[in-house]
């Protein structure tokens, strides 16, 4: 097992890795910016190194820094988490070329994986279902790109090869405004990503979002742990979520959790990942994976009883899997609501002080969160602030916990999205289940 380890992140997942690393014997650093000094994990560990003023460019995302960290305690491993540089191939090269254990798959899976191109055509050659589409990048012979667009079918959309939570995408509903939109995109993708590369593929019109979380050690083993549906979306970003999803075809089902098993031992991946994909009309449909440890992987974790972020460290150990895919069996439902410091109206951040914090409790309730009274939240990081779960025998036992959860948790001093949370949770539509990706825009009238 490793002997100590350094917790590149900050907010509630740095506190859930501290907890992980606890229960195993794991000692702990905390990595902080000058604002971050109180967050509860930084109290908590071991040992606490501030590694840079409050901008993220010049703490959390400071190579040079992280390393420092773990060189000056004597670490053995460092954990990013997720956001920051958790899915970057060149911290993990770095990490590991310092004599760090990354816990993470290795850099080469990342980069394959974080190239959406190279990542669509590693699954096509697993066998897992993606999305009829250019099947590598487009290039200026315009001629082709109307071609591959009329054998597709309109409406496409074009990505950026590089991009991710919900930027450099964009609809095309005409050959006529096929040319230019591949322009903006490719500029779009230049400015944010630094990398001008886009592909196409076909916009599916309805589709939920249904993920699936896998474990594999690396050493040729690898399990799936179900389903997740993610389709309660706001602009790409994930709002609700719950395991497993809702009325799916059975029989695509148990093709698609099969074929990431397979696509696992085909990479040789190492460490906990998600492939996320389209469901639409009982088909699934690759759109990329994450090779990192997920927001919402609470509802998995009360679904199944497996522990993934202990299974990361375990894996980065060196330890071979020890869950077998017949060990795994699904236990009731969860639910997970992401609170997010922002006005529930304008979704605008609300940083600044929490004069009281109360977490909800009972049966089937779980919260992930570093709020405590007299916290105050900063402005200069994501606006989440906890992760309400809850668990039951059934999906409706499950709904009617986060209601009461919701209606139970009391943050003041600042705007949170709990109304929004509490509104969503009682709509007829996401009671009955199954909604797609477009419903919450379209019930806000975005």
């Amino acid at each position: 097992m490793l002997d100590k380890v350094i917790i590149a992140n900050r907010g509630e997942i740095a506190l859930r890795i501290l907890r992980a690393c606890r229960e195993l014997g794991i000692k702990t650093v905390a990595v902080h910016s000058v604002v971050d000094r109180n967050l509860m994990h930084v109290r908590m560990a071991d040992e606490a190194v501030c590694i840079g003023p409050n901008p993220s460019t010049e703490s959390y995302l400071n190579i040079p820094s992280l390393i420092s960290a773990g060189e000056v305690t004597d670490a053995v491993g460092i954990h990013p988490g997720y956001g920051f540089l958790a899915e970057n191939a060149g911290f993990a090269e770095q990490v590991e070329n310092s004599g760090f254990v990354f816990i993470g798959p290795k850099a080469d899976t990342i980069r394959l994986m974080g190239d959406k191109v190279s990542a669509i055509r590693a699954m096509i050659e697993a066998g897992v279902p993606t999305v009829p589409g250019s099947d590598g990048p487009l290039d200026e012979n315009h001629e082709r790109t109307a071609k591959i667009a009329q054998r597709i079918g309109y409406p496409v959309i074009i990505k950026a090869a590089s991009g991710g939570g919900g930027r450099g995408m964009r609809v095309v509903h005409t050959e006529a405004a096929l040319i230019n939109s591949i322009h903006i995109t490719q500029a779009e993708a230049k400015g944010a990503f630094g990398d001008d590369t886009v592909y196409m593929e076909k916009f599916l019109e309805n589709p939920r979002h249904v993920e699936v979380q896998v474990l594999a050690d690396g050493q040729g083993n690898a399990i799936h742990l179900y389903d997740r549906d993610c389709s309660m979306q706001r602009r790409h970003q994930k709002v609700v979520e719950e395991a497993p999803a809702p009325f799916i075809d059975a029989t695509a089902r148990a093709a698609v959790l099969k074929s990431c098993v397979d696509a696992c031992i085909k990479i040789n991946y190492r460490g906990a990942g998600t492939f996320e994909f389209l469901y639409e009309n009982g088909g699934f449909y690759f759109i990329e994976m994450n090779t990192r440890v997920q927001v919402e992987h609470p509802v998995t974790e009360m679904v199944t009883g497996i522990d993934i972020v202990k299974e990361q460290l375990k894996i980065a150990s060196g330890m071979p899997l020890t869950i077998k895919q017949e060990d795994v069996k699904l236990n009731g439902h969860a639910f997970e609501c992401r609170i997010n410091a922002e006005d529930p109206k304008t979704f605008l951040p609300c940083p600044g002080l929490v004069s009281h914090f109360h977490a909800p409790g009972g049966l089937g309730v779980r919260v992930d969160s570093h709020l405590y009274s007299g916290y105050t939240v900063p402005p200069y990081y994501d606006s989440l602030i906890a992760k309400l779960i809850t668990h039951g025998e059934d999906r409706a036992t499950s709904l009617v916990r986060m209601r009461n959860a919701l209606d139970e948790t009391l943050i003041e001093g600042i705007k949170t999205n709990i109304p929004l949370q509490q509104e969503i949770t009682r709509d007829t539509n996401f009671q009955k289940g199954g909604v797609n990706i477009h419903y919450l825009e379209k019930k806000l009238g975005l």
